[in-house]
């Protein structure tokens, strides 16, 4: 089914369409022999005149026989919303209740609702604190963080407001950006500090620093007693993150390569000890990819993008957003979980900031695309509520 534009009340109407793909050059069949991606001659089009994607999909990539399975062979990536007046959304969160996605768009305030029984998109929030990451408690309340307020909120169901953390050792949070629930109630987040380096998605610190009011790091909230831990620093800039399925693991994407030169560009992980404290934090996957530059024997190039959102599927595969190299690298990046080797990709025509399993069997994967939301149904499901 082809969802038609409808107009929120932010955004006026805007283009929401199933997926299509224009005539193009295919992907090389020896890169992917090679385990290498072979990027497209023409950036797809997914506008409401273009023509209809031809199963399978050709940006569903396999790297690794692994990735075969996920990967349907008769479900398309569809964008089902798109506005030229949103400009970079994030923190996707899927409602099991309510049926919907929600997600932020960081620099006009709002975060914004997508409803699954028909596509309808509205404002949800406005203002909204310039909030990037969302999720839901295991209780169904909303946790949103705040890069305008350098807090983490939850909405009850009053509607009123409850700051759950906003300092930490006497000095302010830089801002934070993402957030995952433990079932024990605690609330993990990282605070890399990006809404307090700019006004565009938060209010600038006066003091020009790329720690804005203290070191980087990922804390945990205390589901009863709301206390603020700080449970490691030992990162650059933490930015995403997520559970392994028994959650005795938290992967985290490190985007400190945007303001520091010796950053690593990858994914790390940490082994969870008795539910409270990290241990033996160590790199789980390196963002680095052979991508096609051109043709010939020097047609492959290494580069090195930025994950930012991930998540976990119930094999314990990572699924993490992807971007900042161009055609053939951006979009999702998907990697299994012993040894942090990537099996797959899902090429999109935007910077993909984050993602998120949803849908009424958590078996749909949503991706926030710059001006965009995508989604593609995948033989696998998320392995947390959201």
């Amino acid at each position: 089914m082809t969802e038609q534009p409808v107009a929120s009340d932010h955004f006026p109407a805007a283009e929401s369409t199933a997926s299509a793909v224009p005539r193009r050059s295919f992907l090389a069949a020896a890169a992917g022999a090679l385990g290498l991606t072979a990027s497209a001659a023409f950036a797809r089009d997914y506008g409401p005149g273009a023509a209809p994607v031809r199963y399978p999909d050709p940006d569903l990539v396999a790297l690794d026989p692994r990735f075969k399975k996920y990967a349907l062979g008769n479900s398309p990536i569809q964008r089902l919303y798109h506005s030229d007046q949103m400009l970079w959304a994030e923190g996707p969160a899927w409602n099991g209740v309510g049926r919907y996605l929600l997600w932020s768009d960081i620099p006009n305030n709002v975060q914004l609702r997508w409803l699954e029984e028909d596509g309808h998109v509205t404002t949800f929030r406005n203002p909204a604190g310039n909030s990037n990451g969302n999720t839901f408690d295991f209780h169904g309340r909303q946790i949103s963080c705040e890069h305008g307020n350098r807090r983490v909120v939850r909405y009850e169901y009053d509607g009123s407001v409850t700051v759950l953390a906003d300092q930490h050792d006497g000095k302010p949070l830089n801002a934070p950006n993402d957030a995952v629930v433990h079932p024990n109630g605690d609330i993990w987040f990282t605070d890399p500090g990006y809404g307090s380096l700019m006004n565009y998605e938060g209010n600038k610190a006066p003091n020009m620093s790329t720690q804005p009011y203290q070191k980087e790091a990922v804390y945990r909230i205390d589901g009863k007693t709301l206390k603020l831990e700080k449970v490691t620093d030992e990162i650059y800039k933490p930015n995403g993150l997520c559970f392994s399925p028994d959650y005795k693991k938290l992967y985290v994407a490190d985007t400190g390569a945007s303001h520091y030169a010796d950053a690593p560009k990858n994914i790390k992980v940490w082994d969870v000890v008795d539910e409270k404290k990290l241990t033996k934090g160590r790199e789980f996957a390196s963002m680095k990819l052979a991508v096609s530059i051109g043709q010939g024997p020097d047609g492959m190039q290494e580069k090195a993008g930025l994950a930012d959102g991930i998540r976990c599927d119930v094999d314990g595969n990572i699924w993490a957003s992807a971007g900042w190299v161009g055609a053939g690298y951006d979009g999702v990046h998907v990697f299994e979980p012993t040894e942090g080797v990537r099996i797959g990709q899902i090429l999109l025509p935007e910077i993909c900031s984050n993602v998120c399993f949803g849908g009424t069997r958590r078996n749909r994967l949503f991706m926030t695309g710059s001006t965009s939301l995508y989604a593609v149904y995948v033989e696998t499901r998320g392995a947390h509520i959201t």
